[in-house]
């Protein structure tokens, strides 16, 4: 069964103690298996598993630096792996 594309989305001005705290939250929930993102939009939980890819870019110019994360990872890429292929005419 496909899983409908759900996404999340959250764009605010924070310091620096708010964003380590939302950090650690993240970083809680991925030790967990399971982490919700939310606000007064709109929800989404995710459930990392296995091996995650992890992206880390950083940028600076004269006025503006940023600092971007990604983890990504494929549900169900063990299990696809584990399926066993059969070929043949006989039924």
């Amino acid at each position: 069964m496909k899983q409908i594309k759900k996404q999340f989305s959250h764009d605010s001005l924070q310091d620096a103690n708010s964003i380590k705290a939302i950090l650690k939250a993240i970083t809680t929930g991925l030790g967990k298996g399971k982490v919700v993102l939310s606000d007064d939009q709109d929800e989404i939980i995710l459930k990392p598993e296995g091996l995650l890819n992890l992206k880390v870019s950083a940028s600076q110019d004269e006025d503006r630096s940023s600092l971007t994360l990604r983890v990504s990872w494929h549900a169900d890429r063990d299990t696809a792996k584990d399926r066993k292929l059969i070929v043949g005419d006989k039924k």
